[in-house]
């Protein structure tokens, strides 16, 4: 769907941000948004020369003030990008909904399980839409297994095993990126089970159509000192009755961002893998593996350029933004683009790790 572009404000991502400077160049992929306004950082001078370096026309220190003002003009934002640390994700998702202004939304919802079932309760009084930045989604792949998944394809799901694995945290952390995520008044109570394995469960249950009912989990922070898991290993039971195991590690040496899942059902199974997102294995039982491609023979997904010519991270994220362009526009969520409820879930998810870990691994319900 296309139109005019829509006026988008961001709050975070200023200088020495990583996922602003993401968000941005998604939003500017397909040409559906104009970035007018921003929150840059909670630093007046940071937040200007911030804004100033990326040729903003509004700059604000303070987000609340920002979804007041904004609101206000007859030509100001129309949603806003929220790129900040987990502890923040509530308060300004509120007063930008609140406001009417659409929200977009980095992962995971909310810093604790609480503040997402509040945020949730106030989206869906909003006439304002949110949308939740699950990046992984936004592939042509992922939503071309999905699709197979859907359409029964692979039968009855029996076992879905998900896994994301990175080694940045393996030392002692250090910088502005890591000392957030590791500090839990900020991140929340989960580590490497918020930061990462709220993508992998997101993925699991995406892909394979069933929600995430039950978990047993271990939490692990290995380098000493550390106040948050740094390692999740989980056993998944869904609820279409599969079974499944997920790992989340940030301590594991020779991964930079290494994302597998593999869906099996009583007819076929299937593979995706970070490292060859343009590629997706698919094996009917009893008969040689496929390779699917994206663009490629019986592909019925949307893809921007020609097979054989790879798309990756940015264009997955751009993705999302697309659907958000259309989202508003149209004035609804299409279902397969993450929403509150799916932020809900994973905020749900890693609550329900929490509790299993503390209980020496537990089977825990979510919710």
């Amino acid at each position: 769907m296309s139109g005019a572009r829509i006026r988008l404000g961001m709050v975070g991502g200023g200088q020495g941000a990583f996922i602003g400077g993401v968000h941005r160049i998604a939003a500017r992929l397909d040409g559906r948004f104009d970035l007018v306004a921003g929150a840059l950082s909670a630093d007046p001078a940071r937040a200007k020369a911030s804004a100033d370096e990326l040729g903003i026309a509004r700059s604000y220190s303070d987000y609340a003030e920002m979804a007041r003002a904004e609101a206000a003009r007859p030509d100001g934002i129309q949603a806003v990008a929220i790129v900040t640390p987990n502890h923040l994700h509530l308060p300004v998702a509120r007063a930008f909904l609140q406001a009417g202004i659409h929200v977009i939304c980095d992962k995971p919802l909310t810093a604790t399980l609480p503040e997402a079932e509040e945020l949730a309760r106030i989206a869906k009084a909003s006439e304002a839409l949110f949308i939740l930045t699950h990046t992984y989604a936004g592939y042509p792949m992922i939503r071309e297994a999905r699709r197979l998944v859907a359409a029964g394809a692979l039968g009855q799901i029996r076992v879905v095993q998900v896994e994301y694995a990175q080694d940045w945290l393996a030392r002692p952390e250090s910088g502005k990126q890591a000392e957030w995520r590791t500090d839990p008044a900020r991140s929340g109570e989960g580590g490497a089970v918020g930061d990462i394995g709220s993508h992998a469960a997101h993925l699991a249950c995406y892909v394979s159509g069933q929600p995430i009912t039950e978990v047993a989990a271990e939490l692990t922070a290995f380098v000493e000192g550390r106040r948050v898991d740094d390692n999740a290993q989980a056993l998944l039971r869904f609820a279409g009755g599969a079974r499944g195991m997920l790992w989340a590690s940030q301590v594991a040496p020779g991964f930079d961002n290494d994302i597998r899942l593999r869906v099996m059902g009583t007819e076929a199974g299937l593979e995706w893998n970070h490292a060859t997102p343009n590629l997706l294995r698919f094996t009917r039982l009893g008969e040689p593996a496929q390779t699917l491609t994206r663009g490629g023979p019986g592909f019925q997904g949307a893809a921007r350029v020609p097979a054989g010519h790879p798309e990756g991270y940015l264009e997955a994220f751009a993705t999302l933004y697309a659907g958000a362009a259309d989202a508003i526009t149209a004035g609804a969520l299409p279902e397969d683009l993450p929403g509150i409820d799916a932020g809900l879930e994973g905020m749900r998810f890693i609550a329900a790790c929490i509790y299993s870990s503390r209980a020496n691994g537990q089977w825990q319900r979510l919710g």
